[in-house]
C-alpha cells in the first residue's frame, strides 16, 4: 500500500455458526454439519460447514433438499444468543485494530487500516496477526483480504476460504480482480450474469474494457456501476457502526395458514420484536411493510408511511394488520413477515398532539416493560393473543444485520 491510498480489511468468519457448534462438540468435527430450521417444517440452512458444503449443501437452501442431499447430514437449531456472543468477542478484536470497524452481520466486517501502519505494521503482519488473535480467542477461523478499496477486500477474502488470507496490494488491484469469472463481481446475481455473457463478457477483466455506454444501455446506472468496480474504483470509505436500514421478522409454518387470528398473532409477535429493537437502537421507523408468501409462492410486499415515526408496538402492529386485510386475497399463507424502514433517530418535529401523545405513552411503556426483561428475562410479559397459539416460532427469521 502507498502512504495515500486507502487500505482496507474485510474480516470473514469461516461458516460461523457451524463452526461454533462444532468448536463446542468435539463429536461433531469432520462431519457434514448444518445449522438451521427442520426440513419437515420448512426450515432453511442459517449455516453449513465445508464438510457438509461438499455435498452442494449452502446457506439460504431449503433443510429438506439439504437432508436429500446427504444422509448422514447433522442439523442442529439455531442459538443466535451463542452467535451474538462470539460476535461480540470478534467485534472487539477488530476494534483494537481500527476505530472504524463497520459490521455487516454477525460474522464479517470490514475495518479501516489507512494510516496505522507505523503503529500496527505494514498489512503483510496484521493481516494474519488478526486471523491468529481470532482464532486464539474464540478457536475458531477468519479469512482475511486486504486491498486499497472495499469490494476488493471482500472478494480478496473469500478467494481462498477457509483460514484464507489475501493481501492485494495498489499495482496489483487490476491484474487481480480481471482474470476472475463475473460471479465475484458486486451485484452480478444470476440475470444480470446472463445479460453480460449474452454481450459476450466471460471475466471481470472484460466488464472493465466493455464501453460503459453500451453497458448502461443494457443495465441502466447499474452498468456504469459494475464498469467502475471492474476497473478496482470504488470510493466508498468504511463506515462505523452503520445503521440498520430496515427492521424486520419473518416466519415460515410449517402448513399453510387460513387462521386470520394466527396471522394477527404472528404480526403481533414480529411487531413486538421490530419495535424492541428498533428501542434498544434509539431510533424510530416512518414506514412499515407487510410481506406475504401464498401457498403458489406468490410474494407480495406492501406497505404504508405513518404520518410520524414510531417506535411502538401497537402503532406497527395495527398498520401489519390493516395491510394484511387491504391485501390479503384469503388464500393460503405460507409466510407472513412486519418490516420497518425509513430508519433515524428521533426528530425534533411538531408530533401530533393526539397521536403524538398516543405513540409517546405506548413508548414508554414499552421502554419499561423492555426495562424488566432486560433485568431478568426476555419473554416474561408477553400478549395473551401470541400465548394462544403455541405454532408461533418465538424467534422469528431477522433479515437486516443484527439477528435477533
Amino acid at each position: 500500500m502507498t502512504a495515500t491510498s486507502q487500505c482496507i480489511a474485510h474480516v470473514d468468519m469461516d461458516a460461523f455458526y457451524a463452526s461454533i457448534e462444532i468448536r463446542d462438540d468435539s463429536s461433531l468435527r469432520g462431519r457434514p454439519v448444518v445449522v438451521g430450521g427442520a426440513g419437515d417444517q420448512r426450515g432453511v440452512v442459517a449455516a453449513a460447514s465445508y464438510e457438509a458444503r461438499r455435498f452442494g449443501i449452502h446457506s439460504a437452501m431449503p433443510m429438506a433438499r439439504a437432508e436429500r442431499l446427504c444422509a448422514t447430514l447433522v442439523r442442529l437449531p439455531v442459538d443466535f444468543e451463542k452467535y451474538r456472543s462470539v460476535s461480540r468477542e470478534v467485534m472487539e478484536i477488530l476494534g483494537k485494530y481500527s476505530p472504524l470497524v463497520e459490521p455487516l452481520s454477525l460474522d464479517e466486517a470490514f475495518l479501516d487500516l489507512t494510516g496505522t501502519e507505523r503503529a500496527l505494521g505494514p498489512p503483510s503482519v496484521v493481516g494474519p496477526r488478526i486471523k491468529q488473535e481470532i482464532r486464539d480467542r474464540t478457536r475458531l477461523t477468519a479469512s482475511v483480504g486486504i486491498a486499497p478499496v472495499k469490494f476488493v477486500a471482500k472478494i480478496a477474502s473469500d478467494l481462498r476460504k477457509p483460514d484464507g488470507w489475501v493481501l492485494v496490494a495498489v499495482d496489483d488491484v487490476l491484474g487481480f480482480l480481471h482474470p476472475l469469472p463475473l460471479s465475484r463481481l458486486w451485484g452480478v446475481g444470476p440475470r444480470t450474469q446472463e445479460t453480460l455473457t449474452s454481450m459476450g463478457l466471460a471475466t471481470i477483466g472484460d466488464v472493465a474494457l466493455a464501453d460503459p455506454r453500451r453497458l448502461e444501455r443494457q443495465l441502466g446506472e447499474h452498468g456504469r456501476h459494475l464498469c467502475a468496480l471492474a476497473r478496482g474504483e470504488d470510493v466508498r470509505g468504511v463506515v462505523p457502526d452503520a445503521e440498520a436500514k430496515s427492521y424486520s421478522h419473518e416466519q415460515t409454518f410449517a402448513q399453510d395458514q387460513l387462521d386470520l387470528d394466527l396471522l394477527q398473532s404472528v404480526l403481533l409477535d414480529q411487531s413486538l420484536r421490530v419495535a424492541r429493537r428498533l428501542r434498544r437502537d434509539g431510533v424510530r421507523g416512518r414506514t412499515v411493510q407487510l410481506k406475504l408468501r401464498l401457498h403458489d409462492f406468490q410474494t407480495t410486499t406492501r406497505q404504508r408511511t405513518l404520518a410520524e415515526s414510531s417506535a411502538a408496538t401497537e402503532t406497527i402492529y395495527e398498520t401489519a394488520c390493516q395491510l394484511l386485510a387491504q391485501h390479503w386475497n384469503g388464500a393460503p399463507v405460507r409466510l407472513i413477515g412486519v418490516g420497518m424502514s425509513g430508519i433515524a433517530p428521533p426528530a425534533l418535529e411538531i408530533r401530533d398532539l393526539f397521536h403524538g401523545e398516543r405513540d409517546e405513552k405506548r413508548e414508554r411503556l414499552a421502554v419499561a416493560i423492555d426495562g424488566l426483561e432486560e433485568r431478568f428475562r426476555r419473554g416474561l410479559i408477553t400478549r395473551a393473543k401470541i400465548l394462544a397459539h403455541p405454532e408461533i416460532e418465538g424467534t422469528g427469521t431477522p433479515s437486516d444485520r443484527d439477528l435477533e
